[in-house]
């Protein structure tokens, strides 16, 4: 038992420095690259209707150091109402994950599926800021399973990560 733990039983592992069980860390996360841009204005702002919206995801992956892997996010989209752009956005939002210990089998479905679903909810923000800002109504798009579009993917079955997964 473990008095500091709360009367738990110590993990000897930790207590004596042993590093070799697996673990990952977010170092952090950034905005790699942004872009948005406005080729209708101002006439596209007094068309009324329903915009048709395109969104294309793609993740790319890769090791930048000694257990240092860079994830980057990337998000386009665009959107039309009667023929004319309103806008196109480009967004490519980036985390860096420590990573140790981590089978080999197990470290391409984290850096596909598990890392881009931690780096999701605040490349959704970004995403949605830089829409408001550029005058229209933010672009809030649903949760995506990252793991499962990358089984489907590993699998050869249809939603590949280059197609369109999500709406607005």
């Amino acid at each position: 038992m473990d008095e500091q733990n709360g009367g738990a039983p110590a993990d000897d592992a930790f207590l004596n420095g042993d590093d070799s069980q697996p673990a990952v860390n977010v170092l952090t996360q950034y905005v790699k690259d942004l872009s948005f841009e406005n080729p209708g204005a101002p006439g596209v702002y007094q068309i009324a209707g329903q915009p048709k919206l395109d969104v294309q995801f793609n993740i790319g992956a890769g090791q930048v150091g000694d257990g240092v892997h860079e994830v980057v996010l990337k998000i386009e989209a665009r959107a039309e109402i009667e023929g004319q752009v309103m806008y196109l956005v480009d967004l490519s939002f980036a985390g860096l994950f420590g990573l140790r210990n981590i089978p080999d089998e197990h470290l391409q479905p984290f850096l596909l599926g598990e890392a881009p679903r931690i780096l999701f909810p605040f490349a959704r923000r970004v995403l949605a800021d830089a829409v408001r800002d550029g005058g229209f109504p933010p672009l809030m798009l649903e949760p995506i399973d990252f793991a499962q579009l990358y089984l489907s993917q590993a699998n050869g079955q249809a939603g590949a990560l280059g197609e369109v997964v999500g709406h607005a």
